[in-house]
């Protein structure tokens, strides 16, 4: 009896102990979040200590074997992206919807898309994933909804209709469209609706029509929905062309040399609208919140994203996507000039530096594959060295990191020798305007322009293994699958110490134990070289320095500098100093010689 009493007791300590650390857990994650708690000795907000793992749930990993991803398969690998050792994970639109522009075209915000899963496969993701301290990030549309939104469903019904503000309507200019913006997509921005004879705007895909977020009804709809987000439980947002929501009314029957989404971009109330945002739901919590802002310059993202926290933690600029032309015309053969890669990325650390906050990236669910695109995959080893350096590269600047997923694989892009190989709406669209229309292209070089460029280059089924679809389903899938998973694929990667994985698994750990990569000024260095490209980081009486081979050929630096340095990361084995081989890249840290 004594025994058994001493037993019951000591159950009854160990479950006290495991109630007192779970409850310490919880304290210290409030701290941490409200910065009460200093991120390596630094206080700061936990998203500039974090690197975010964007998700493409069509595409990510399918439970249910219907061909397409889904809530439950990313619950499958959060295993997977603990080892990998990412912070946040972005997970692109879940809401229901038609699928026009693969889930950016809303139809309910409320719900979840079907052939993703339920509301309960979603409580279930953010519960597991935040049991291993993974965050989750929404991505939200607001500047437009679907057609078969019930808000435009009924805005459409009549010109008095309770909802008809919520849409931009106009009359015609004498008998044809307000102007002559053209769609994102091609075509023109403005769409008839015959019942009503007034043109809807939509600078995206006619079945995307724009809201209009001068009437405050609309805006209150968009924060009571990401209010009740927030309530679930989520991190922040990804806030999709957010800087398109507010149009200048003047402009409306003027005509223009440019695409109405440029046209406009960064509107006459935009700030006043994010920070309404802000006000209402951001400061709730300390959430995450990054903002697609297509045609930004410096000066912009320092409104945007002001480190007193009253807008937007960050926002994406997309001046590097257009270092190869690809934001005024993507369907060339036009590669990019390492010099001017290398002049936009330092603009960006140098004049953001203590101003605004950095969002780095290479490559999303919108843009070819990075090593595909900047790198070499002419070989098995210009493939594998190419990867590492662009993801050392990019990795040691300062800001935030986004992995796209596969990235950290080297996933490239991918070799479709049809049109009807792709899914991608502005593929289609653009090959019917350049090709069938205008006939300014032919049908050759449009396939070799949709190799380089198209978005579904990004969008084939994540490769985890060399099994049947690479391990994704066991349905044919709904995009084709890349042939090269047979050799480049998770698996394979997790087992080889020496594989594109475990580089950036390595700079993730890295990033969290220097200060000096967080919080270091930048400087470029080796300016003209259009070889190298290199770089130093500069924090108290720390150095980095980054050295990047973007060549295929051996090229020699000045190591002069270097003293009693020590190498951080390599994606050689050996290291001739001075010298990089083809590809090379290496980080050196030392302490300031003064």
């Amino acid at each position: 009896m004594f025994l058994k009493k001493n037993i019951i007791q000591h159950q009854q300590n160990i479950e006290k102990l495991i109630i007192d650390y779970k409850l310490l857990k919880k304290a210290m994650n409030f701290l941490y979040k409200k910065r009460i708690i200093k991120a390596g000795g630094i206080n700061m907000e936990w998203w500039k200590k974090s690197v975010v793992y964007q998700i493409y749930v069509k595409s990510f990993q399918d439970s249910n074997n219907d061909g397409i991803g889904d809530l439950q398969g990313i619950v499958s690998r959060l295993d997977y992206l603990e080892k990998l050792g990412v912070d946040v994970l972005w997970i692109t639109p879940i809401y229901k919807s038609p699928n026009d522009d693969n889930g950016y075209d809303i139809s309910d915000y409320y719900q979840i898309q079907p052939e993703f899963g339920t509301m309960e496969d979603f409580e279930e993701l953010l519960e597991k994933a935040h049991e291993k301290q993974i965050k989750i990030i929404l991505d939200v549309v607001f500047n437009h909804t679907s057609d078969e939104h019930f808000w435009f469903q009924e805005s459409k019904k009549s010109k008095n209709n309770p909802y008809r503000d919520y849409y931009i309507w106009k009359e015609g200019n004498e008998g044809d469209v307000p102007n002559n913006w053209t769609s994102c997509f091609q075509g023109s921005a403005w769409e008839l609706d015959e019942k009503t004879n007034e043109y809807y705007l939509h600078l995206f895909s006619k079945k995307q029509p724009d809201l209009n977020w001068q009437n405050p009804k609309v805006r209150q709809e968009c924060i009571d929905i990401m209010n009740y987000w927030v309530d679930k439980g989520v991190d922040g947002f990804r806030l999709d062309v957010i800087n398109l929501i507010s149009k200048d009314e003047s402009q409306y029957y003027v005509d223009s040399t440019i695409k109405g989404h440029q046209v406009c971009a960064n509107g006459p109330h935009i700030h006043e609208y994010i920070q309404e945002m802000n006000q209402k739901v951001f400061s709730r919590k300390e959430l995450l919140t990054v903002g697609e802002t297509p045609a930004v310059t410096i000066e912009d993202a320092k409104k945007y994203a002001p480190l007193d926290n009253k807008e937007l933690s960050m926002v994406f600029q997309f001046e590097l996507m257009n270092v190869d032309g690809a934001e005024v015309n993507k369907w060339t053969d036009q590669r990019f000039s390492l010099k001017d890669l290398k002049q936009i990325m330092s603009r960006w650390q140098v004049g953001m530096y203590q101003q605004a906050w950095n969002s780095l990236f290479w490559n999303n669910h919108d843009q070819p594959r990075c090593v595909s695109r900047f790198g070499d995959t002419s070989s098995p080893l210009c493939h594998e060295k190419s990867a590492k350096m662009l993801a050392i590269c990019l990795h040691m600047m300062q800001g935030t990191p986004y992995i796209y997923q596969g990235e950290e694989l080297g996933m490239t892009n991918v070799p479709f020798n049809s049109l009807d190989d792709y899914r991608d709406i502005e593929t289609f669209n653009s090959y019917k305007q350049l090709v069938e229309i205008e006939k300014s292209v032919s049908h050759k070089d449009m396939l070799r322009y949709m190799r380089k460029s198209s978005r579904d280059n990004a969008r084939t089924p994540m490769q985890w293994n060399k099994e049947k679809n690479a391990g994704f389903s066991e349905h044919i899938p709904w995009i084709m699958m890349n042939p090269n998973y047979q050799t480049i694929n998770a698996e394979a990667e997790m087992k080889d110490t020496n594989s594109i994985f475990h580089t950036y698994q390595k700079l993730i750990q890295l990033r969290k134990e220097y200060e000096i990569i967080t919080l270091g000024k930048y400087d470029l260095i080796m300016k003209d070289d259009e070889d190298i490209y290199a770089y130093k980081r500069l924090y108290q009486d720390e150095e980095l320095y980054v050295y990047c081979n973007f060549t295929d050929k051996e090229v020699s630096y000045d190591a002069s500098i270097l003293n009693n340095e020590k190498v951080l990361i390599q994606n050689y084995n050996q290291h001739q100093k001075g010298i990089l081989k083809p590809y090379e890249s290496i980080v050196f840290y030392q302490k300031s010689r003064a």
